[in-house]
């Protein structure tokens, strides 16, 4: 049945049962527009705790977002020029690549954003995978919480690899970068070095070939993004120097406008 669906009907199944899956919005009055019904739908997905869902509503939401991630374009390897040694810049939606390997800057609870339609890379990691992907990082999670202790947190610049689900990559590498509360310190830039040498080791690690980062710690964790950049170049410059062939490709994937002028300065 759910083959046949077209996307508009895909997208009322869906918004109903994320509402019948909620008590709290379970009432709420859907809109008639298509935005309308996609902004709700994202919200309702956004503020989910991970928890069980039926296996057909789940078909359908990974058949809906497939298509939503079609519709926006999927971005291949090959289509992004190699400016030296295997290192690229991109500037665009990091949901539409196709890498082995996507960087999330996560915070230290490992379950994605709660605010519904924030356009932090967090929020928009989780809502096109889909909300499988907060279900297995809660699931890391706890064991690692059995292993720790139950108020255990994702320390700094430790990476978690979990399934990409309906992303076109592979998989997600979720990292938690430095927090600049007052000013920067060489131990946070120790931190954030650390970040994408220890992000490196783990796709070789599981032989993954190619990984697209963000710009870790920029944003709301307040890390100056031109000394960001410039970390993260001479870091990712410098382990590609000390293992040649391991990776065949690393994207500096950017966003904003400063930060694709910092990157193409200095890669």
């Amino acid at each position: 049945m759910s083959e046949k669906m077209t996307q508009n009907q895909r997208l009322d199944y869906l918004v109903e049962e994320f509402k019948a899956d909620s008590d709290e919005y379970k009432d709420l009055q859907t809109p008639a527009d298509t935005d309308g019904k996609r902004r709700i739908l994202r919200s309702l997905m956004n503020i989910r705790m991970p928890r069980r869902m039926d296996e057909a509503v789940l078909r359908i939401q990974d058949e809906y977002l497939k298509e939503r991630i079609r519709e926006n374009g999927i971005v291949k390897l090959a289509d992004i020029p190699v400016i030296r040694d295997g290192i690229s810049v991109w500037q665009g939606d990091i949901t539409r690549l196709a890498a082995d390997a996507i960087v999330n800057a996560a915070n230290s609870q490992m379950l994605g954003c709660f605010i519904p339609m924030h356009t932090c890379i967090d929020n928009c990691i989780h809502t096109f995978a889909g909300v499988q992907l907060r279900a297995e990082c809660k699931r890391q999670m706890n064991r690692l919480r059995e292993r720790y202790g139950r108020d255990y947190e994702q320390p700094t610049a430790v990476p978690m690899l979990t399934d990409a689900y309906n992303l076109p990559a592979k998989k997600v590498v979720h990292i938690v970068g430095p927090i600049v509360r007052y000013e920067l310190t060489p131990k946070l830039e120790q931190n954030l070095a650390d970040c994408y040498r220890n992000t490196l080791n783990m796709c070789v690690d599981h032989n993954l070939v190619s990984v697209a980062f963000c710009c870790i710690s920029t944003g709301v964790f307040h890390f100056p993004n031109k000394r960001a950049a410039e970390i993260a170049v001479q870091t990712v410059s410098k382990w590609m120097r000390e293992h040649p062939g391991c990776m065949e490709r690393v994207v500096f994937n950017v966003f904003q406008d400063e930060d694709k002028k910092y990157y193409e300065e200095l890669v």
